[in-house]
């Protein structure tokens, strides 16, 4: 039987350093939803062996309830590292796997196998180990970002920015405000559109200037507006922004069970008058949508 993944809620994903097992501690303590342990970027090639060890100890000392939300971003497969990364870390369980730097879907499928090989080898249920993509870092993902529906194993999709203007030879990904250039923004709309599609959640790329929680806040409730569930993080302090952002209030909460019981009490009805306008099935939906990320139905 193939195992069930569902899209996942976690909200805030924040990184921390392979190497570094302050870090991993101080992640994995936070009020993160997934600690999120790289061995892709924030560590050097001449660590990187090290690193897979210290990520597969760190996971494996943490107690059996916690690993679930101890994830690992592997290096991507167009390199030497992915299996050496897969094989160390594996053993220990961790929660899911974020691959980065993907072309396309068959990158996935690629990664659904070496993923069967390792459950099967360390006693762990086939298809259990849950994966999230970045589907914006190289330019030839872009045009597939529409084909992750029914791919194996995966429960969310998220972006990135900086690698997609190395990618595409770009000096800069941002206008002369801070704001992300028409490409990035594209790369953002497709994310969410390709999420949708595939019926998992969208998560937000990371925001640099961890400092500046004001800016974080402001960004964040834009893109839940949007339609994203969560975001990347790079540092705790942002941790608590990213989790409020992303929590419904008890005003929406309200407003929402209002609009289903309305819709409950009136079956059959396609529209309703509501407050001076209207209210139709996808009002209804949006609602219960709601409602769910609130834990309410």
């Amino acid at each position: 039987m193939t195992f069930q993944h569902h899209p996942i809620t976690a909200r805030s994903w924040l990184f921390a350093p392979g190497d570094s097992e302050k870090k991993m501690g101080k992640a994995a303590d936070s009020a993160a939803d997934i600690a999120l342990f790289d061995l892709e970027d924030a560590v050097s090639a001449e660590k990187k062996p090290v690193a897979r060890r210290m990520v597969h100890d760190f996971i494996a000392s943490r107690p059996a309830s916690e690993r679930h939300r101890l994830w690992v971003r592997i290096n991507p497969l167009d390199g030497p590292h992915t299996l050496a990364d897969l094989a160390a870390i594996m053993p220990a369980r961790p929660g899911g796997i974020m691959l980065p730097k993907v072309y396309g879907r068959a990158d996935v499928e690629k990664l659904d196998k070496y993923l069967e090989a390792l459950e099967a080898a360390n006693g762990i249920e086939q298809g259990s180990t849950p994966v999230i993509v970045l589907v914006t870092e190289t330019a030839e993902a872009m045009f597939h970002t529409g084909d992750y529906k029914g791919a194996p194993r995966v429960v969310a999709l998220t972006w990135g920015a900086e690698d997609l203007a190395d990618s595409i030879g770009a000096s800069s990904n941002t206008n002369a405000d801070g704001s992300y250039s028409f490409t990035y923004e594209l790369a953002r709309s497709l994310t969410l559109l390709g999420a949708a599609a595939a019926g998992v959640t969208a998560i937000e790329t990371i925001q640099g200037d961890f400092r500046n929680l004001d800016s974080l806040r402001e960004r964040a409730e834009k893109v839940r507006r949007d339609g994203y569930r969560g975001m990347l993080a790079i540092h705790p302090a942002q941790v608590d922004v990213i989790n409020a952002a992303f929590t419904p209030t008890d005003d929406e909460i309200a407003q929402a069970q209002e609009i289903v019981d309305i819709f409950a009490a009136n079956p059959g009805v396609g529209a309703i008058g509501y407050k001076g306008g209207m209210l139709d099935r996808p009002h209804l939906s949006r609602a219960e949508t709601l409602l769910k990320q609130a834990g309410q139905m």
